[in-house]
């Protein structure tokens, strides 16, 4: 049996710190590297393996929180968020991830390398569910949308949710490194990398699977368009200025509408109504028998203002609302949120979500229990994060067997598929004059494992960390000699 190392020099732990830093740096940022994030934790934990609890404890923090640092300019300068809420952003999502590196650490050093390659992947997972389910931003900076390139990858989604995306991210890395550690004998870390290698290759399979076995059932011709900048946002459609944005959607949609579009939809909070009925855009729907959707702030009840989406229907009376149901701390404390999900009456069946309520797993997991197929969304971009926040959206629709058109100001128009493919796309951020898009967009019948079971991995994954750590004695009285 290998006795147990000398503590790593200064210029190890260096290395580690600034390898760890500069891959998560890219890994977690607003157009992440997806390949970095496999690579980032291995540095990090080869040294932990080999370092003080203390030393391994500064060490991680240093390069999680530099890393963390990316979103700094998106989150003070951009979406201008208080000082004290920027650096909560950058150092507890640091803080929060030393417990489950230091079992990790325990464990190898224990002798138990398989034990601590499933240790790192539970307890990350678990506490990343933790933090979704207390933050009033959802999943906002999981790390399983930093896979959102890796196509293979993002169908683990259909099982467990993001979930299990964080879980293989960082199973592989674990595994590695805890095979590497020399407090095992060869069979026990052989034994940790193959556990390891073969469920990231299962994964992947079936990734590589789920996206070749499909069948297409139907097929819409949705169009996407936004007009103008966030300044010409939610002009009053009662004065001058609104009659003409409106005016303008309607010669747009009408272009959409003459390309084949059945579906058009417009970005959120495009104007502001007080009333539902806006005859223009009826007598549209009406004469080209398409169904449009344009985002609206409601003030047709004073008294409870909403952030709403109106689909007008071909031989509709009155358009369909929605209200969204997750607002933007501080930015639309003006709205009353909404209540419900909607499905529009038709079929295939058609949903409608608003921007922010796709960075929540439930939103999804509603609209995939009630058989939606298509969902519209209007959105609000920053620029900075239109990558990001569209593939946050897309991935409910991976994990929940739906195609999205989203429809964003500042953003991107997207339309995707089921399996996260991006069909079409067009940039609007800091774009003044009307952008538009139009394609087909296949719709399946996909019922996932996701859609039934939700998020149990994440509840899962955090209660058999704490087992792992409870056992931790154990592990340690029973150690190799």
């Amino acid at each position: 049996m290998a006795s147990n190392p000398e503590s790593p020099s200064l210029l190890a732990a260096a290395s580690a710190i600034a390898i760890t830093a500069i891959c998560w740096w890219f890994a977690s940022s607003l157009h992440p590297v997806w390949w970095l994030a496999w690579l980032a934790p291995i540095p990090l934990l080869v040294y932990a393996a080999r370092a003080r609890a203390r030393q391994t404890a500064l060490a991680s923090f240093i390069a999680l929180a530099i890393g963390n640092a990316s979103t700094w300019h998106y989150l003070h300068e951009v979406i201008r968020l208080p000082l004290p809420v920027c650096l909560a952003a950058v150092f507890i999502p640091a803080l929060l991830m030393l417990p489950p590196i230091l079992l990790w650490r325990a464990l190898v050093r224990a002798g138990r390398p398989l034990a601590a390659t499933f240790a790192l992947p539970l307890g990350m997972t678990g506490l990343a569910w933790l933090s979704a389910v207390g933050s009033p931003h959802g999943t906002f900076g999981n790390l399983a949308y930093s896979q959102m390139d890796a196509l293979p990858v993002i169908q683990i989604a259909a099982l467990a949710g993001l979930w299990g995306i964080d879980f293989i991210v960082w199973l592989l890395p674990s595994a590695l490194a805890a095979a590497s550690a020399p407090f095992a004998d060869t069979r026990r870390r052989r034994a940790a990398a193959t556990v390891g290698v073969m469920l990231v290759t299962a994964s992947l399979a079936y990734g590589g699977l789920r996206l070749h076995a499909e069948t297409t059932e139907d097929r819409v011709r949705v169009g996407l368009l936004s007009i103008g900048s966030s300044e010409q946002a939610q002009a009053d459609l009662d004065a001058a200025e609104g009659k003409r944005l409106l005016d303008a959607y309607v010669a747009e949609m009408e272009t959409l509408a003459t390309r084949g579009a059945k579906i058009i939809v417009a970005p959120e909070s495009a104007l502001l109504v007080r009333s539902h009925a806006i005859t223009a855009m009826q007598d549209l729907a009406t004469r080209r028998g398409v169904r449009l959707l344009i985002g609206v702030e409601d003030h047709s009840v004073p008294t409870r203002k909403h952030n709403a989406a109106l689909v007008f229907e071909p031989a509709g009376s009155a358009p369909a609302a929605y209200f969204k149901r997750h607002l933007i701390p501080g930015f639309e404390d003006r709205y009353t949120p909404g209540e419900a999900d909607t499905v529009l009456d038709s079929d295939p069946r058609i949903g409608m979500a608003i921007c922010k309520d796709l960075d929540f797993t439930a939103t999804g997991r509603a609209h995939g229990r009630l058989g939606t197929r298509l969902l519209l969304v209007p959105a609000w971009d920053f620029g900075e994060d239109a990558w990001l926040h569209v593939r946050m959206a897309i991935l409910r629709g991976v994990e929940n067997g739906f195609a999205i058109a989203r429809s964003a100001r500042d953003g991107q128009l997207t339309l995707s598929d089921d399996r996260g493919r991006v069909l079409a796309q067009a940039s609007t951020a800091g774009i003044h004059t009307p952008v538009s898009l139009v394609a087909d967009i296949p719709l399946r019948a996909t019922r996932t494992p996701y859609a039934r079971f939700g998020d149990a991995l994440g509840p899962l994954c955090l209660g058999l960390a704490v087992v792992l750590a409870l056992l931790l004695p154990i592990h340690r009285a029973l150690r190799p000699r």
